[in-house]
């Protein structure tokens, strides 16, 4: 103690010098630096709750409930719709955002790996790289790593990534997560050798987990989560976060016109009796799902394709058409309720033709049909058949809010900033007509959709006409768009109304050459001149309201928009109103192109021109992360046309999802889950498997010993080519308990023993094979290497297991696929040792070639990876001609075993005839096959007197079979061997 006092008493007084300083200061600084490093690792661990007190960290309520529930616990999260559980995601990966964990995220779209991405910090997520050896080290590197799971399952069968270092695995959609796929597969290798990561599973579609029998048990078992969190929109949580922030909502009802609503209702009349039809033909079929209000769904066809799929080969003709039929009165329906009436009378024009008259299921001769076809041109061409279309209806209720009802608001709130207004469609194609229409007006876009669709135009009315001059004065108003300004040029100035047909020649190059490549952007953003003067201009001529030009001629489009930076173009017009035209989701960004817009634009106003679940739910979110006062927030317009389908589609999706919702509640409190369906323990049977179980009584008394004991078993390995991946064949392999090997080969898919080697074709795979000759080509290197060559021939799981018929093997009625049993029967005779096997589902497939290797020696990896190549095989340092390799395997005697020996030393084709019996007895190593081999050789064979002479034979079989079927294969045969040469 006093040394220490002494000690501290000198240390004061003098200072240490250079040398004593150099000693002693590296060794404590080390020994500081690693204390405060060892200090801050522990001060930075922090548990969930007190992660979600940092700032950073902004989540709504029920948002937080979620992370806490998905943290704490392994479990499958399943959303509604537009309540958005990427945010809980974002903060899920950032917890885990360290170099000493390694996750990762698997099942993802394009979007969202690219919204994740950018949300994280950069050092922590890493690419996937394109080599093996570069992959091994960006795995050690830790992170965040967004896999495909083909490249995933690949490199953890050979052992590539430290499986034992992965903190965990995110799946995303998780709905799609079947048995079969290679999520499952990918999950499986994990939880074999990895029992404290964790997997936590999020999907926001409920209905997808009505589908089928226990879809969500099912689900869950392939995850390897024992936990379910459900969170409908209206859980207490949710309703409690976003009911105090609710946006003002008006909706206004739009009427259908005359002509629109009786078109609806014939089409309805027609679907009625469709379905009615269908029901009365299959009385035995399962057809619950077709109803009328199921009809008018999105979702329809996809309901009835997946009942449908398995007995399709049973149904009848008349069945086929009406299903057929069903999906075309969907679409005149919805190009009647949301195209313009141009468009929407261009397709129901090829519906009136002679030919589909004729292949149809007879709709098109009853009475409804011939109203729907003479409505439908009404709509275009009036009495005196000039042209004068029909506008939208919720054209004008648009122009009326952008011009009169949004100003106003603006007054009566008294807001100084220009206006910003979003106006959500839901797809690009009615993005692009609002855009034309505002920017061009509605003459002049119906009479371009005209040129575009080959309508015969003929007459101008002369409404039509005035309204076509007056609309060609847009370009008079300052700052118009040059596309305006150029056409405006090519017009003539005649104001007579048979200018009109003048005005469509001069039109038809520009409109050819914007319409001949047509594409349709999902996003647009307008600007509005001059909206004080169009308003005065409405309230000093109220008649004039009723035209759709005068008020879409205010509107232009922003030309230094071209990335669609909606930054740049806001500062680009800083004093003007905008008008974002967006849709509900897009191709880039998926679902969250919404709130991205939302966050950068941060409309006053949004206009639903139509409705979306979805998008509404996203507005109500966005108003709740803001928290603005009631005044300040946003005002919602919803343009329905309402007691129509648009409005009984809206209320049959909600009905749906609460109705899944339900159902999942419902699963969940009857739900049996075992406690080793986590995988966490050595209890989790479905993990492996044990031959010795699944052998027969015959099996099982040869495999037990004189003790008692069983034989230990090593587990049968089955090589599995790389590009075979793709499909679910090696996921079920390995589920069955098999060893799957990846290796890249050559010479087949599979290689079971070193006999046997399997050729996988799917039906459209059969097909091409058999049409470019590349099956024969495989097929003589499998017979060339291989004792056992099979033809595995396998069909859809979930379509018939059935060739003929109305299936056609490939949904495809070409004479190109006539012949498809024809050339199957060629190619075995062709190839004698090539096996067929015909499987129903790649279930079927994985079970056969269990049974196929029981009690058969294991395949060589090397032997298969170095056959076919040009490096030699083990053992073998020569080439053969493969035309003399060819002919040997055709003599008794000589097959795969011993062909290798007898090229090796027979020295010659000459040299073989000179040897003895015993001498070619010791080169194939069995007097057996030396005594075939010489009989072939020496022995002249003349035919029985019971047996038919060659000639004779060849003659018969020429009348048989046509002149043309043996030189068919020579042929082939010939085009093959000059291939190799």
């Amino acid at each position: 103690m006093s040394d220490l006092e002494e000690s501290g008493n000198k240390e004061p007084e003098t200072e240490p010098g250079p040398e004593q300083e150099s000693e002693t200061d590296p060794r404590k600084l080390l020994e500081t630096t690693a204390a405060c490093q060892e200090d801050e690792d522990l001060a930075n661990i922090v548990t969930a709750e007190e992660y979600l007190m940092h700032k950073d960290v902004v989540l709504l309520e029920y948002e937080k409930q979620m992370f806490l529930d998905t943290v704490h616990a392994d479990g499958l999260l399943v959303c509604a719709k537009g309540l958005s559980y990427e945010r809980v995601l974002i903060n899920i990966l950032k917890a885990y955002s360290d170099a000493g964990n390694l996750v990762l995220v698997i099942n993802s779209s394009d979007w969202e790996e690219q919204y994740f991405k950018s949300k994280m910090e950069a050092k922590y997520v890493h690419d996937v790289a394109n080599t093996a050896t570069e992959r091994e080290r960006v795995y050690l590197e830790g992170g965040l790593q967004f896999i495909s799971t083909r490249i995933l399952v690949v490199d953890l069968l050979k052992q590539r990534i430290p499986i034992e270092l992965i903190s965990g695995i995110i799946v995303l959609r998780a709905h799609t997560i079947i048995e079969s796929c290679q999520e499952a597969f990918a999950l499986r290798l994990y939880r074999q050798k990895n029992k404290t990561g964790f997997v936590k599973a999020f999907s926001s579609s409920p209905e997808a987990f009505t589908i089928g029998y226990s879809h969500v048990e099912r689900t869950m078992r392939n995850l390897f989560v024992k936990n379910l969190y459900i969170w409908p929109r209206f859980h207490a949580t949710v309703r409690a976060a976003l009911q105090p922030w609710q946006a003002q909502t008006i909706e206004l009802h739009v009427p259908l016109s005359q002509s629109m609503t009786s078109i609806q209702t014939h089409i309805l009349d027609i679907m009625n009796f469709l379905v009615r039809e269908i029901k009365r033909i299959n009385r035995t079929v399962d057809m619950e799902a077709v109803t009328v209000e199921n009809c008018v769904t999105k979702k329809f066809h996809k309901i009835l394709q997946a009942q449908l799929d398995c007995i399709w080969h049973q149904l009848n003709s008349q069945t086929k058409l009406i299903v057929a039929d069903l999906k075309i009165l969907r679409s005149l329906m919805i190009s009647t309720m949301y195209h313009d009436s141009v468009s929407a009378y261009a397709l129901m024009k090829r519906y009136r033709s002679t030919e589909y008259a004729l292949s149809n299921s007879g709709w098109t001769l009853l009475d409804a049909a011939e109203q729907i076809f003479k409505l439908s041109r009404q709509r275009v061409f009036n009495g005196q058949q000039e042209f004068e279309p029909e506008p939208c209806p919720k054209w004008q209720a648009l122009t009326d809010l952008l011009t009169q009802d949004i100003p106003g608001d603006m007054r009566r709130c008294r807001r100084t900033d220009q206006p910003k207004v979003l106006i959500l469609c839901q797809d690009a194609r009615t993005c692009h007509q609002l855009k034309m229409y505002l920017t061009q007006g509605g003459p002049r876009f119906l009479l371009q959709q005209a040129l575009h669709h080959e309508v015969p135009v003929g007459k101008l009315s002369d409404k039509y006409a005035r309204e076509s001059q007056s609309s060609k004065e847009v370009p008079s108003l300052p700052k118009g768009t040059k596309s305006e300004t150029a056409t405006a040029k090519q017009e003539p100035t005649s104001s007579q109304p048979s200018a009109g047909i003048d005005e469509l020649a001069q039109l038809l190059s520009d409109v050819e050459a914007s319409a001949a490549g047509q594409c349709f952007e999902e996003s647009y953003m307008l600007t509005m001149t001059q909206p004080v003067e169009r308003e005065q201009e409405h309230d000093k001529e109220p008649s004039q309201s009723i035209k759709p030009d005068p008020d879409a001629s205010i509107f232009e489009t922003i030309p230094e928009l071209e990335e669609f930076d909606v930054t740049a173009a806001l500062a680009a017009v800083p004093h003007q109103p905008y008008i974002c035209l967006q849709t509900f989701k897009t191709e880039r960004e998926g679902a969250m192109a919404l709130e991205h817009m939302l966050e950068q634009l941060q409309p006053h106003y949004v206009i639903m021109y139509n409705t979306n679940i979805t998008a509404i739910r996203q507005l109500e979110v966005f108003e709740a992360r803001r928290r603005l006062q009631a005044a300040d927030r946003l005002k919602v317009y919803f343009l329905i046309h309402a007691r129509t389908v648009e409005e009984q589609a809206y209320l049959t999706s909600l009905r749906r999802e609460k109705a899944a919702f339900e159902l999942i509640i419902d699963t969940k409190s009857k739900m049996v889950i075992p406690e080793y369906q986590d995988g966490k323990t050595d209890e989790a049977f479905i993990l492996y498997k044990n031959y010795d179980d699944e052998l027969t009584g015959e099996d099982n008394a040869k495999s037990r010993q004189a003790g008692g004991q069983k034989t230990t078993k090593e587990t049968p390995k089955v090589i599995v080519d790389m590009r075979e991946f793709r499909s679910d064949l090696p996921c079920l392999i390995h589920k069955r308990g098999l060893e799957v090997l990846p290796l890249t080969i050559t010479i087949g898919d599979y290689i079971l023993t070193p006999d046997i080697c399997v050729e996988r074709k799917s039906i459209s795979d059969l097909i091409g094979s058999l049409n470019s000759g590349r099956l024969y080509n495989q097929c003589v290197q499998m017979q060339r290497h291989y004792a056992k060559p099979i033809l595995l021939i396998e069909f859809d799981q979930n379509k018939p297991f059935h060739l003929q018929g109305k299936f056609m093997l490939s949904q495809q009625t070409s004479t190109a696929n006539a012949d498809i049993v024809q050339k199957l029967q060629l190619l075995t005779l062709h190839f004698p040792r090539l096996r067929l096997i015909w499987s129903p589902s790649p279930y079927a497939t994985a079970q056969l070639f269990e049974e196929l290797k029981l009690g058969k020696p294991e395949p060589d990896p090397v032997q298969a990876a170095a056959l076919g190549s040009e490096e030699p095989t083990a053992g073998e340092q020569l080439h053969f001609n493969s035309g003399i390799y060819d002919f040997l395997l055709r003599l008794p005697g000589i097959h795969t075993r011993n062909i290798h020996g007898l090229l090796r030393k027979g020295i010659s084709l000459r040299q073989l005839l000179l040897r003895s019996q015993a001498e070619l007895g010791d080169l194939l190593q069995s007097q057996e096959s030396g005594k075939l081999l010489y009989d072939i050789l020496h022995v002249a064979h003349l035919p029985e007197k019971d047996e038919v002479p060659g000639s004779t034979a060849l003659l018969a079989a020429g009348k048989q079979f046509g002149a043309g079927s043996h030189n068919r294969f020579r042929k082939a045969a010939a085009e093959s061997r000059r291939g190799r040469r």
